[in-house]
């Protein structure tokens, strides 16, 4: 019995493979035909694809095109293909595609859902602050105010003088000359202790934080979170079996006595000294030195996350915490998405000495090796001096962008809100009476082009604090103190 493998093209040059025997009672022309009609009803062929000639599939089989037009003609007259002059043969536009779709999708819910419980995790939702560019957007940078054109000629003049070893699968700690140039910076801007052979390139402090927490965690182990913090590390630390320990910050930062008191035997405590997310409090120095004196009495983690610290506007950026760290027990996490732009998708982790091979490996079981051309645009970014460069032009945007949002919320909000975390970053926060749904009201607000943060949903507790995050990195000037306005009359229902 022989058999052929036939293939239709959904796009030009790609081969959707069928089956055919050659030797069936069924004839080719029947075969064909019910092989397009079970692809196209089951979904895997969508309306309006292209599907290749007679003349092509007739080619590639070594057969005539006799059973092929037959099985066109067939599908043609059941209104499964259309014809368009001088355009070729598609699947019918006129077909519902809901049905096949919709089936699809009840198959598969089952599935997801019981992977969702496993992993604890709450179902995707997009937040809605993420939705679009606007007004007080949380984690966006003045995107444009990015130097993209000079950024572009980078990209070209890398892409001609690229070789060979550039294709190929790279190392799982990232391309060494990236390593070597962001070691120094991190040293001299940072004041954190490390080589290249240190550092690893992930993508995004995101990718950052799940491969750590792979590797110091195991399921069922407790950790430290900031209460409120970072969102997304409660989804990372669900991800992964872990049990999370909210522990209050105040106005010195993590209370680190109330986290012995939690939990003092807790594996891990994930923290951003240099300026907390939400609330924008910087770690005091004995606040410092009480949390590395309980991780190394614990034989505990630190993972230190500073994901914006270059941007500090009353006094010079506060030194790394990792940079105090005399055993060992810090692993440094940073990222360019604030910096630089969030699709760039590279961050990086400064590891231990003596964990630097459990994280590769661990890389290497994840996603191999990070993207080679980004890496080395920017390296040769950094080295350029042009980093540093709009380093400085953004802290001086950035500062005039924060002058002038607490300048309005002063003005327009008086004293129903407290305003705190103003003194780095690109955001502060707004705390109102606990009783005000933040989250509703942000979700109302997106209907006025208007990005806001329910600071409730920082919170991995059951008693959160109301307010928002107000984003200003991406903010116009011109349009701050028009939004503040839109926000109070959103506060007060009139809108």
């Amino acid at each position: 019995m022989t058999t052929r493998n036939l293939a239709s093209r959904q796009l030009r040059g790609i081969s959707h493979p069928m089956r055919i025997d050659a030797g069936a009672s069924n004839p080719i022309y029947r075969q064909i035909y019910e092989a397009y009609r079970a692809r196209i009803r089951n979904g895997s062929l969508h309306v309006g694809e292209l599907v290749p000639s007679t003349r092509e599939l007739a080619r590639e089989l070594g057969v005539s095109r006799a059973p092929l037009l037959n099985a066109y003609a067939q599908l043609l007259a059941e209104g499964y293909f259309e014809c368009r002059v001088g355009a070729g043969t598609f699947v019918s536009a006129s077909l519902p595609q809901s049905t096949s779709t919709a089936k699809r999708n009840a198959n598969f819910a089952g599935r997801r859902e019981t992977a969702t419980n496993a992993a604890a995790l709450p179902h995707y939702e997009r937040p809605t602050w993420a939705e679009s560019l606007g007004p007080f957007q949380v984690g966006q940078p003045a995107l444009q105010d990015f130097p993209i054109e000079i950024w572009s000629r980078l990209i070209a003049r890398l892409s001609r003088q690229m070789g060979v070893g550039a294709l190929m699968y790279g190392d799982p700690m990232g391309l060494r000359s990236l390593r070597e140039v962001l070691a120094n910076y991190l040293r001299l801007a940072r004041a954190v202790r490390c080589d290249a052979d240190q550092i690893m390139i992930v993508s995004g402090s995101q990718q950052a934080l799940d491969l750590t927490t792979r590797v110091l965690l195991g399921a069922g182990e407790s950790a430290w979170v900031e209460e409120p913090g970072y969102w997304l590390i409660h989804y990372v630390l669900k991800a992964s079996g872990c049990r999370i320990v909210p522990v209050p910050v105040d106005d010195e930062g993590l209370n680190v006595s109330e986290g012995m008191k939690l939990d003092r035997t807790a594996h891990a405590a994930f923290v951003a000294p240099s300026h907390q997310y939400p609330l924008g409090v910087t770690m005091s120095v004995t606040r410092r030195f009480e949390l590395l004196q309980w991780a190394q009495t614990a034989g505990a983690w630190i993972v230190e996350d500073d994901y914006d610290s270059e941007y500090r506007y009353d006094s010079m950026p506060i030194p790394s915490l990792q940079g105090m760290d005399a055993d060992h027990r810090v692993i440094y996490i940073g990222s360019f998405s604030k910096v630089l732009f969030p699709s760039l998708r590279i961050g990086y982790i400064v590891i231990p000495p003596d964990l630097i091979e459990r994280f590769a490996a661990v890389r290497q079981a994840t996603d191999m090796c990070p993207a080679h051309a980004s890496q080395a645009a920017l390296a040769q970014f950094i080295r350029e001096g042009l980093f540093s460069r709009h380093i400085r032009k953004m802290r001086k945007l950035y500062e005039e962008r924060r002058r002038l949002l607490v300048e309005a919320v002063r003005s327009e909000l008086g004293d129903t809100c407290q305003l705190v975390g103003d003194k780095a970053g690109m955001h502060i926060a707004l705390l109102f009476d606990d009783r005000m749904p933040d989250a509703k009201i942000a979700a109302q607000a997106v209907q006025h082009k208007l990005w806001l943060s329910a600071l409730s949903l920082s919170y991995a507790g059951s008693e959160p604090r109301r307010g928002f995050v107000l984003g200003f990195g991406n903010s116009p000037a011109t349009r701050i103190k028009p939004a503040v306005r839109l926000l109070k009359r959103l506060l007060e229902g009139r809108h």
